[in-house]
């Protein structure tokens, strides 16, 4: 009588004349990205090692990791069937504006708000320093940085560490909706791994946090699903018009404006 548990069954031994681990998958394969993984989903919060450093390492990581040429051909091929992708990359736009530029809009407008909160927290409009991009999947990620925070603002997420699960989820759910599957989940790679470890960290460690942090995961799938292709929006362009209008001119539908500052304190990087 087979006394395998049932779960078990099927599970086959596998050899290898490799002296180091090995596996199918980069991603595993790379030993950095196996202890940002096991240390960032399964920490603690702290002041000693802000969430947002998380992110600036994985980038890094998955630089290297991801097939950089076969990410290239895949945008290749996109282009090629998909007009607005192709547009948006021939045109290949480039914000420069200054938190001074945006406080010239009307108080009440997407840009007032955005620069108010630059100019009241001494940050910086680039969350990654500007650069000349050289490849398409660079000239994505560079516009894809210029856009986060004002993300945050049209898809309704707080600037809090629940809030940035808006944005995130909003490009989960967003952009397969507009790019090859294969395309999208090479470029969303980033967006999986780091909204994970916000869900993981606040499940494991800060449980009376965690049903806000599924609301705010549902807003910004919701966002994604019902409206169009976010991550091409051209948010400049409306700078000057209130929030509700910004969004109808972008196409950017199904937002609430979600407060989750409340269930963010319970992150210990807060006091």
């Amino acid at each position: 009588m087979d006394d395998t548990p049932y779960l078990m069954r099927g599970l086959q031994p596998v050899s290898t004349e490799s002296s180091t681990l090995i596996s199918s998958s980069d991603f595993l394969n790379e030993p950095r990205l196996r202890d940002w993984v096991a240390t960032h989903f399964l920490r603690r919060s702290g002041k000693d090692t802000p969430t947002t450093s998380d992110a600036y390492k994985l980038h890094l990581i998955l630089k290297e990791v991801q097939d950089q040429d076969r990410i290239e051909e895949l945008f290749t091929e996109e282009r090629k069937h998909n007009s607005e992708l192709d547009t948006w990359m021939s045109e290949g736009f480039v914000s420069t504006f200054t938190p001074d530029n945006l406080l010239e809009n009307p108080p009440g407008s997407l840009g007032y708000i955005f620069g108010r909160y630059l100019t009241d927290n001494n940050f910086q409009v680039d969350i990654v320093p500007r650069f000349e991009p050289k490849t398409q999947f660079e000239y994505y990620a560079l516009r894809s940085g210029q856009t986060h925070d004002l993300e945050h603002i049209v898809c309704g997420g707080g600037f809090d560490i629940l809030g940035e699960l808006v944005p995130y989820y909003m490009r989960l759910s967003n952009v397969p909706r507009f790019l090859s599957p294969e395309l999208a989940g090479s470029v969303n790679a980033m967006q999986l791994l780091g909204s994970t470890r916000i869900m993981m960290r606040t499940g494991l460690h800060y449980p009376q946090s965690y049903p806000m942090a599924l609301r705010a995961a549902q807003c910004g799938m919701r966002v994604g699903q019902e409206s169009g292709p976010i991550f091409m929006a051209r948010y400049e362009d409306v700078f000057h018009l209130p929030i509700p209008e910004a969004r109808e001119a972008l196409g950017i539908r199904g937002a609430v404006d979600l407060d989750s500052r409340e269930a963010s304190l319970a992150w210990h990087e807060y006091h």
